[in-house]
């Protein structure tokens, strides 16, 4: 849906409110494109590029990348802010002494590609080009504290039961 029409049917306030989507971003929406429509949605800019946990962590997502099978390619053009923020959480776990390697990271790249296929089947329910872009940038701001949300709760059910 159109940013009019997200204000229109009160989405405006739900992808600013919830997914944290400045204003001005979602006249960036309108490129009928998926990748361009996702790539509008804000991204924090992570650490310095010297920081020696950057290469590290760098390292740690390709392997996972080439382990899962999921390198992009020529498609990482399209996903550069959400390839940076992944480098830069992985630098900031490398920092804080958390494992962050291709041991621990595979359970999370694995559960993103079955989230994927989920969302995907959801767009592509949509009839149109345009419902199919909206609903990219709607199910990907909205969804994200769904799943966030849910794994907090998950964690707490399992801190019960283990604790």
């Amino acid at each position: 849906m159109t940013v009019q029409r997200l204000v229109l049917r009160g989405g405006e306030c739900a992808l600013i409110q919830i997914g944290g989507v400045p204003v001005a971003a979602g006249r960036e929406v309108h490129h009928p494109r998926l990748g361009a429509a996702t790539r509008a949605l804000p991204c924090v800019e992570g650490p310095a590029r010297d920081d020696p946990a950057v290469e590290t962590a760098r390292r740690s997502v390709e392997a996972l990348l080439e382990r899962l099978d999921r390198s992009c390619g020529p498609a990482l053009d399209l996903l550069a802010p959400a390839h940076r923020r992944l480098v830069d959480s992985a630098a900031a776990l490398v920092r804080l002494g958390y494992p962050c390697d291709t041991e621990h990271l595979p359970p999370y790249g694995r559960l993103a590609a079955r989230l994927a296929v989920t969302d995907l089947d959801m767009i592509e329910e949509q009839p149109t080009p345009t419902g199919r872009i909206e609903a990219a940038v709607a199910l990907t701001v909205l969804y994200a504290p769904v799943f966030l949300s849910r794994r907090r709760m998950a964690h707490a059910q399992e801190s019960a039961r283990r604790f």
